[in-house]
C-alpha cells in the first residue's frame, strides 16, 4: 500500500480538487502502447485502402522518370521540372494516408485521458537535468516495467511476423514472377496486411498497459486522511476565520437593518423581548414589508431608534412573535396576518390624525385576529 512522506497510508479517494489540479498540471493517465497501436492500425488500414492508387502513382513516377527523351537528358533545365512534378504526384498520392495517420495520432491520446492542453507541462523542469535523478529513473520500477513492455512487444511482433511470413510465403515468392505493374500492387497488399496483423498483435500489449496506467495514475492521486483534512481547511477556510466572517456579515446586516428602521410606519413589540418594524406603501398597493426585527438587545435598539424618530410603537405580543417567526427581512408579511396588520396600521393612522388635531382619540386595540398556524406563544 502506498505511503506518504509522513508515513500515513494513502487510503482516501482523491477529491475533486486534487483531480482537477492534477489534470491542470498534465498529470493524467496516458498509454504509449495505445497511441502506437492506434497509429499503426490507422496507417496500415489506410495503406490497404489507398494502396492501389498509391501503386498507380508510383508506377507513373517510374514511367515518367525512367523514359526520358534525348532532348530531356541533354538539357539540365528539365531536371527541376521533373523533380517538381514528381514531388506533386508523391504528395497527392500519400496525402490520404498522412491525414489518417494525423487523425490517429490525435485520437489515440484523447481516447484514454481526453483532450488536455497543460501549459505547465511546457515549462522546463531543471530537476530532470540532474544526473543523479536520471540514474534513479534508469534503475526505477517504472524503467523496469518499460523494459519488460519493450521486450514483450518485440516477442509479440516477432511471433506475429513469423506467422504472417509463413502464411504469405507463396504470395511473396509469386511476386517475382508477376508483371511489374501487378507486382507493385501485390507487394503493397502483402506489406499492408502483414503490418496490419502485426499491429493487431500489439492490441494485447495495449490491453494490458491501459489498465496499468489507469491504476498507477489513480494511486498517484490517492490521499492520506491528513491531506484530505488539510485540503478541506484550505478550501473552506479555518473554523475561526469562518466564524469571524459570519460575525462581520451579521454586523453588516444589522447595521443595514437598523438604518431602515426610521422608514417604518409602526414598531410592534412583545413589549421587551421582540420588536418588528413594518412599512406600508399605499401607492404601490402591496402588502406591508418587514424592515427590521430582533430580540432582546436588538429589540431594544429598534425601540430606541423608533423613539428618536417619533415612530409609533405598539405592544402586541402575539402579533410581534408571529411576524418575527413567519417573515424574513424585506419580505411581505404572510396573507394570514393581513387583517391584523391592517387594524394596526388603521390605529396608527387614527393616532396621527388625532395628534394633528383632525379627529378624536382612537379606541384601544382589541384582540387581533391571528391564525392558529401563525401564532407563536413563546
Amino acid at each position: 500500500m502506498a505511503e506518504s512522506e509522513s508515513g500515513q497510508d494513502k487510503t482516501e479517494e482523491p477529491t475533486d480538487k486534487k483531480t482537477k489540479d492534477s489534470r491542470e498540471k498534465g498529470e493524467i493517465a496516458r498509454s504509449k502502447e495505445l497511441n502506437t497501436v492506434a497509429v499503426m492500425l490507422a496507417g496500415t488500414g489506410a495503406l490497404l485502402a489507398f494502396g492501389g492508387a498509391l501503386a498507380e502513382v508510383l508506377m507513373e513516377l517510374m514511367r515518367v522518370n525512367f523514359t526520358l527523351s534525348r532532348e530531356v537528358v541533354l538539357d539540365q533545365r528539365y531536371m527541376a521540372t521533373f523533380l517538381l512534378n514528381s514531388g506533386k504526384l508523391a504528395i497527392f498520392a500519400t496525402q490520404p494516408i498522412l491525414l489518417v495517420l494525423l487523425l490517429a495520432a490525435l485520437v489515440g491520446p484523447i481516447a484514454l485521458g481526453g483532450w488536455l492542453f497543460a501549459a505547465g507541462s511546457l515549462a522546463p523542469k531543471f530537476s530532470r537535468m540532474n544526473p543523479l535523478s536520471g540514474v534513479k529513473r534508469m534503475f526505477s520500477l517504472n524503467a523496469l516495467s518499460e523494459l519488460l513492455k519493450a521486450f514483450a512487444k518485440f516477442c509479440v511482433i516477432l511471433i506475429v511476423a513469423l506467422v504472417v511470413l509463413a502464411a504469405d510465403r507463396d504470395d511473396i515468392l509469386a511476386i517475382a514472377y508477376e508483371p511489374l505493374d501487378q507486382a507493385v500492387v501485390h507487394g503493397l497488399q502483402v506489406v499492408g496486411w502483414s503490418a496490419l496483423w502485426m499491429a493487431a498483435g500489439l492490441l494485447l500489449i495495449a490491453a494490458v498497459d491501459v489498465p496499468i496506467q489507469l491504476y498507477q495514475a489513480k494511486q498517484k492521486l490517492m490521499m492520506t486522511k491528513q491531506e484530505v483534512r488539510d485540503e478541506y481547511k484550505n478550501s473552506e477556510g479555518k473554523p475561526e476565520v469562518k466564524q469571524r466572517v459570519r460575525q462581520l456579515q451579521r454586523e453588516v446586516s444589522q447595521r443595514r437593518m437598523m438604518a431602515a428602521v426610521p422608514d417604518a410606519d409602526v414598531i410592534i413589540t412583545n413589549p421587551t423581548h421582540y420588536a418588528v418594524a413594518l412599512k406600508y406603501d399605499a401607492e404601490k398597493g402591496v402588502a406591508p414589508l418587514l424592515l427590521a426585527k430582533g430580540t432582546d438587545f436588538i429589540a431594544l435598539k429598534i425601540r430606541e431608534i423608533a423613539n428618536e424618530h417619533k415612530i409609533q410603537v405598539l405592544e402586541s405580543p402575539a402579533l410581534a412573535r408571529s411576524i418575527y417567526y413567519s417573515t424574513e427581512l424585506e419580505e411581505e408579511i404572510p396573507q394570514g396576518l393581513y387583517l391584523a396588520v391592517a387594524q394596526v396600521l388603521a390605529y396608527v393612522y387614527q393616532i396621527r390624525q388625532y395628534r394633528a388635531g383632525k379627529g378624536k382619540p382612537p379606541d384601544p386595540l382589541k384582540d387581533l385576529p391571528i391564525p392558529p398556524d401563525l401564532r407563536r406563544d413563546t
